[in-house]
């Protein structure tokens, strides 16, 4: 594997990777390099935890110019508000010694704010495709002098629904600029993107999405629903040692905050929560609680699976199986980072055991099973979800109401108890007042009216 002194870097960016202690690319951050640096549309698929946002934005510093022109040159498209947080520090700390102007635009925060902020211009803009269409829309952002275009995690964008944003983010940008797509899976959806908007685009991939990282350990545990769950990861938590720094993701937000809850008693200042739901700032603190080591334990949804870079942490807790195998990939790629020790749960209930079987198929690997401790509760109070169907069939109530007639009833009029005749009722009326069944014919009027 070559190191950064092989790829020839001018000597601001030089100084800023030895500062930062890099000293060999990764497999994508080398792939990626002389196929952004080409000038051509780049389609890149790597696993999360790779190295993506140097992969692509070292070799655009690389060629960018010094230009006191306030215009917009790059554009990075994100999917969540923490990501452009995230890659707008990691690009202020490779610009160290350059003076690129990188400014983050998102939803949730005032718009006038960023309105100002990219007044006083801006070389390089990260931004969720919301906010940044709106802001195109108020004319705040000049676009024609935009040369290369980056999407990063689109199948999350496409997912999360951006897809008439980028589609018409994509028709407000001029023709002639570099595409370039990072995508940890690749789907009916991205491929449409793809053929739509890119031209002859050189694909880099540096790994298979199914392919279990070998760095972290995998268990899976059966259980029989929700609140056993809850039981089981209450007491694997009893061991702060073990798991000294742990994700805990569930599968939306209301089974988030339910077990939130859950965690409040045995565990209140050491948990925290983060969802869609939850103010930006409150988000924002979260991550960094969790980030700092304030905060032992998150729980998380899978909207959270990707991009974010978290230190150190020990466990990934799958206590819902995702739907999509997918996305289970994503999940435990938050441990084990850096070449590091990672371990991964996975909690399935027998609802879930196809999802579980999914998973499976896609890693070819089979999850090595735990039994449930003895001492563990197995619960009978079950979720509103998890609550049996009540089917009434021949309900006597709604029999009885139907047979018996209230006090206030009363039969229909003969007049308002007519029933709609339709056509031939219009044809009946017609032919007692003789109306003429062609206008405008004087001939077969004339004749009718003999």
């Amino acid at each position: 594997m070559s190191a950064f002194e092989d790829l020839k870097l001018n000597k601001f960016l030089h100084n800023a990777i030895d500062d930062l202690g890099f000293e060999t690319p990764t497999p994508i951050q080398s792939e990626a390099f002389s196929v952004v640096m080409s000038g051509k549309d780049m389609v890149g698929i790597a696993q999360t935890g790779t190295g993506k946002t140097l992969a692509y934005m070292l070799p655009i510093l690389q060629s960018m110019r010094f230009s006191k022109e306030p215009n917009l040159r790059v554009l990075v498209l994100v999917p969540t508000r923490e990501l452009v947080i995230q890659v707008v520090e990691e690009i202020e700390k490779f610009a160290k010694y350059m003076p690129q102007r990188v400014v983050g635009v998102y939803g949730g925060t005032n718009i006038n704010t960023q309105k100002k902020a990219l007044d006083e211009g801006a070389d390089i803009i990260v931004a969720t495709p919301g906010r940044f269409y709106d802001l195109c829309l108020s004319r705040v952002i000049q676009l024609k002098t935009v040369r290369k275009l980056v999407i990063d995690e689109v199948d999350v964008m496409l997912d999360l629904g951006f897809r008439f944003q980028l589609t018409n983010i994509f028709e407000l940008l001029p023709e002639r600029r570099q595409n370039i797509m990072f995508s940890a899976t690749m789907t009916e959806d991205v491929d449409v993107l793809i053929n739509d908007f890119f031209i002859n685009p050189k694909k880099v991939s540096v790994a298979i999405s199914g392919t279990p990282l070998e760095n972290i350990t995998q268990h899976s545990y059966a259980v029989p629903n929700f609140y056993t769950k809850v039981n089981l990861l209450i007491d694997l938590l009893k061991d702060k040692e073990v798991f000294s720094k742990v994700l805990v993701f569930v599968s939306n937000k209301r089974s988030a905050d339910r077990l939130f809850e859950e965690l409040e008693e045995p565990y209140g200042e050491e948990s925290c929560l983060i969802h869609s739901n939850k103010t930006q700032n409150y988000r924002i603190r979260s991550i960094n609680q969790f980030d700092e080591g304030k905060n032992r334990i998150m729980v998380a949804t899978d909207v959270m699976a990707r991009g974010l870079d978290l230190d150190k942490i020990t466990h990934v807790i799958n206590f819902d199986t995702p739907r999509y195998p997918e996305n289970y990939m994503h999940r435990i790629g938050r441990t084990g980072r850096a070449e590091k020790e990672g371990r991964s749960l996975l909690f399935h209930t027998e609802f879930e055991t196809p999802f579980k079987d999914s998973i499976e198929k896609l890693m070819d690997y089979s999850i090595p099973k735990l039994e449930i401790p003895s001492n563990i509760e197995v619960s009978k109070r079950l979720t509103p979800e998890e609550q049996p169907a009540i089917v009434e069939i021949n309900n006597p109530h709604k029999a009885a109401v139907i047979e018996t007639k209230g006090a206030s009833f009363h039969e229909k009029s003969e007049k308002n108890s007519k029933e709609n005749q339709g056509g031939s009722y219009r044809a009946k009326i017609e032919k007692k007042y003789k109306k003429p069944k062609t206008r405008g014919d004087k001939n077969y009027n004339k004749r009718n009216k003999r």
